[in-house]
């Protein structure tokens, strides 16, 4: 299956700071925790000051499926992006 978008979702997560990588994401009452990171897109250079950096990260949860998390820095809030359920 594939990442679907979904509207952005205020989201919870718990990093570790020392494995620099997060552990948990919570949003809307599911709780998962975070097996592998995917992927990273780091967008805080190509941002303008006034519109905020964002950081994007693919997480494999322990449900078996995907989710997409973005950290916006102007809000200073994480959000859930795209979901893929577990097969």
């Amino acid at each position: 299956m594939a990442l679907v978008q979904i509207s952005p979702i205020e989201a919870h997560v718990r990093w570790d700071r020392n494995a620099d990588r997060p552990t948990e994401v919570r949003w809307n009452g599911r709780h998962h925790r975070v097996v592998e990171l995917d992927a990273v897109r780091d967008e805080r250079a190509a941002y303008p000051a006034g519109r905020g950096p964002r950081v994007t990260l693919v997480l494999r949860t322990d449900d078996g499926g995907r989710a997409s998390v973005v950290f916006d820095g102007r809000r200073r809030r994480w959000f859930l992006e795209a979901v893929e359920p577990a097969a």
